[in-house]
Parts: C-alpha cells; sequence; structure tokens
C-alpha cells in the first residue's frame, strides 16, 4: 500500500502528528500537502515532547524523507527557527525537501492578517494572525510570493512590488497603517535564499517517481474536514484543503495513485476558534475535560473548546474523505467517567436530522442528540490489546466503528509514541 493520507476528521488537533509519526517507521517519505505555521503536531518520543508547526512530522523518523508539498504556504523565519530547534536537541533535518512551487508567507502578509481580523470586530474569524489567510488569498488573486522566487531577485522585486502596490493604500488609506517598504521585505526574503536553496526540489516529480519505485508515501495534512475552505464550517475554517483531495492538488500526485484514506479522531471532540460546535460543554464540565485532555494549542497555547464525540461530524468526514481506515487517539482521557455521551444525530428546530446540514443555519442551531455509553475506571495507558481493554471500552469504540461507518484500526491510550493498540495495520490490509 504506497500511498496513504492522514486527515483530521474534526476541527484539528485530533492527534494526526502522532498517527503519522506512528506509521513514520514503514513509510519511506511524508508530505505536507496545505496549510502553514497557523496548526501543531505534538509527538513523544520516549518521553520527549516535540512540538512541530510547520515541518511534516515525519522528520522526527529516521530515514524517511520530509517533503514540504506546493500547497503548504511557507513562513521562512518560522521554518529555521524549527529546523535550529531541532537540531539543537540532536535530531538530523538535513533530509527535509521543499516543493519549488510553495507559496511563501511575507511578513506583510502577517501585518494584513492581524490588522484585518481586528477591523472585523464581533465578526472575527479566529485566525492566528500568521499571515496564511492572506498569502492563500494572494496566491488566487496570482500575486504570491513562490519559493522559487527567492532565486531571481530582480523577479521576487517586481512581485513584491506588485503585491504592496494595493496592500499599502488598504494599510494607510483604510487601516490607518504605516506603508510596508517593498526593499526592506525584498531583502528580508532574499536572507533566506542561499539557506534554503539546497532544500529545493521539483517535489511532484520527486514524489510520483518514489510511488513508480514501490515505495511508501504519507500523505499529512494540516488542520482537518471541519476546517477545509470547501467542505468545513465556512466562514469559521482555514484557507485551504484539509481534506484527502487536498493531497493530490497539494502534493501533484494524481487521485489514482492513493491506496488508502486514514482520518484522525478524538475519543472526544475538541475545536479552536469562532464557529459552530454541537457538542461543546461549558462551565465545569467543559474545563474538566480540558484539563484532563491537557486541550491548548501547540502553537497558539490558546484552550481549546471541548465537548462530546460527535458521530453527525464523523460520517461527515468519512464521506468526503473516503476514509479507508480510522485512527481514536486519547481514549485515556475519557477513563473516570461513570457514562459517555455520543451524539448520534441533531434536533434542528424540532426536526432530527441524522447527516451533516446542508445549510450552515441549521448547523448553527442543531442541538446534540445523545445516546450514553457506560464508562469505565481502569487505567489503560499500559494496554496494547484491544481484548485488554476494558470490556466498557471495547464497546465505546465499536460504537464509534459503527456510527462513524468506517473501521477502527488504531487507538491512542497515552501521549507517548508507543502508547497505541494496533487492530489493523494502516499500511496493510
Amino acid at each position: 500500500m504506497p500511498a496513504v493520507i492522514v486527515v483530521g476528521t474534526q476541527w484539528g488537533d485530533e492527534g494526526k502528528g502522532k498517527a503519522t509519526d506512528h506509521l513514520g517507521a514503514a513509510v519511506d517519505l511524508v508530505v505536507k500537502f496545505n496549510g502553514g505555521n497557523n496548526a501543531g503536531h505534538t509527538v513523544v518520543i520516549d518521553g520527549e515532547k516535540y512540538a512541530l508547526h510547520l515541518l511534516p512530522a515525519g522528520i522526527l523518523s529516521e530515514g524517511v524523507t520530509p517533503i514540504i508539498g506546493n500547497g503548504v504556504v511557507i513562513d521562512l523565519e518560522v521554518l529555521f527557527q524549527e529546523i535550529e530547534a531541532l537540531e539543537e536537541r540532536g535530531m538530523d533535518t538535513s533530509r527535509l525537501r521543499i516543493s519549488s512551487n510553495a507559496h511563501i508567507i511575507p511578513s506583510y502578509n502577517r501585518l494584513m492578517d492581524r490588522t484585518t481580523e481586528k477591523f472585523l470586530g464581533k465578526r472575527q474569524i479566529g485566525t492566528t494572525g500568521r499571515g496564511i489567510g492572506p498569502s492563500y488569498a494572494d496566491k488566487m488573486n496570482r500575486i504570491g510570493i513562490r519559493v522559487q522566487d527567492l532565486f531571481d531577485p530582480s523577479i521576487l522585486r517586481q512581485k513584491v512590488e506588485g503585491a504592496l502596490a494595493n496592500k499599502n493604500h488598504l494599510l494607510v488609506k483604510v487601516f490607518n497603517k504605516r506603508a510596508v517598504d517593498p526593499e526592506e521585505v525584498t531583502n528580508e526574503l532574499l536572507s533566506y535564499a542561499e539557506r534554503v536553496r539546497p532544500m529545493v526540489v521539483d517535489a511532484s516529480l520527486l514524489v510520483n517517481d518514489a510511488l513508480d519505485e514501490g515505495k511508501t508515501v504519507l500523505f499529512e495534512a494540516g488542520q482537518a474536514t471541519m476546517l477545509d475552505i470547501d467542505h468545513g464550517t465556512y466562514p469559521f475554517v482555514t484557507s485551504s484543503n484539509a481534506t484527502a483531495g487536498g493531497a493530490c492538488t497539494g502534493a501533484g500526485v494524481g487521485p489514482t495513485r492513493i491506496d488508502a484514506v486514514v482520518g484522525v479522531t478524538k475519543a472526544y471532540t475538541t475545536r479552536v476558534g469562532e464557529g459552530p460546535f454541537p457538542t461543546e460543554l461549558f462551565g465545569e464540565e467543559g474545563d474538566e475535560l480540558r484539563e484532563r485532555g491537557g486541550e491548548f494549542g501547540v502553537t497558539t497555547g490558546r484552550p481549546r473548546r471541548t465537548g462530546w464525540f460527535d458521530a453527525v461530524v464523523g460520517r461527515y468526514a468519512s464521506r468526503v474523505n473516503g476514509l479507508t481506515d480510522l485512527v481514536v487517539t486519547k481514549l485515556d482521557v475519557l477513563t473516570g467517567y461513570e457514562q459517555i455521551p455520543i451524539c448520534v444525530a441533531y434536533d434542528v428546530d424540532g426536526v432530527r436530522v441524522d447527516e451533516m446540514p446542508m445549510n450552515q443555519s441549521d448547523f448553527h442551531h442543531a442541538k446534540p442528540i445523545y445516546e450514553y455509553m457506560p464508562g469505565w475506571t481502569e487505567d489503560i495507558t499500559k494496554v496494547r490489546k484491544f481484548e485488554d481493554l476494558p470490556v466498557n471500552a471495547q464497546r465505546y469504540i465499536e460504537r464509534i466503528e459503527e456510527i462513524s461507518k468506517v473501521r477502527v484500526s488504531v487507538i491512542g491510550v497515552g501521549a507517548g509514541r508507543e502508547a497505541a493498540i494496533v487492530r489493523h495495520q494502516l499500511t496493510g490490509a
């Protein structure tokens, strides 16, 4: 099974980094195909915690070639900060490769992001302010800066000047900010050119050649299904395609090359930022789940909103991604609850709805319809076989499997790399 996509099935932070890392030992290349440094992965190896924001999680697996695909937007300052931080801890980053077609996040887009979000007031989206959205907008408006532009100073200068011609008018006349100097931006970007040059490749060619040679390639999504620009809870979404289809456009491979799509979900649900969240818990109940799960953003430190598992979202994610397998993380967090609710459908203005509402207004008004599963009290963090889990924990997983309509292949029972129960091999039948 040479080509596997890993995607989040909720609103992000499901543990994709751990799932990717778990697969990493069995693959040859790991390709990050969307997003930027507005999200992060946390991977724990031998008690050591590694927080990754822009780099693919595969960079932590020996012998794996990590690739930043053309669908990613790159903050060069953050990229080299992450590289240096890993190298200081003895990690080898020399294998990293970057698509020449990937877009760069220039400093003026970080400024635009923070300024426009503040300007929205009560209508804020909940952006991280890291310039992701404005850089994707520049890409679509055909005024973006690509990695390959770093190697032609004349072209780079022209592109920066072109992008700032309009942005400076907005900054000065609408937002009452100082204009950005194109020369300063150009020189800042050029300062990274020689450092990044050895990493730059035709990523599409590299990946397709690897697949032709029978190598295994893992495609790693940033963010998650419900944050996808097309299929998420728009407008409270990210600016890229975080669903499985994004792997093809974001890495430069055809859909016929994909063999498996692995969805990652928490045993409950979390969300960061604004937007609808039907199973959200408030007050002490929400605080307890947040503290139990350590639900604070890897990149921003923001407390995450917490709620029970939502099977409607699970079925939707299975459908739009074409999931073949599901990885359920953080099952151990639910240990100690007397009973555990699962949202099986919604009540929308008095009508039961079993599938994702077609329009956003209905989703905003959706109230969860719960069924209740009996909990367990036993410590499961050392369990490595499904049959060794408490019976009620087994039943909880089997119910998630049943109502999500996809098999649960791996179950996370702790933070460490080794804290997982494998029911089905993700790179095998």
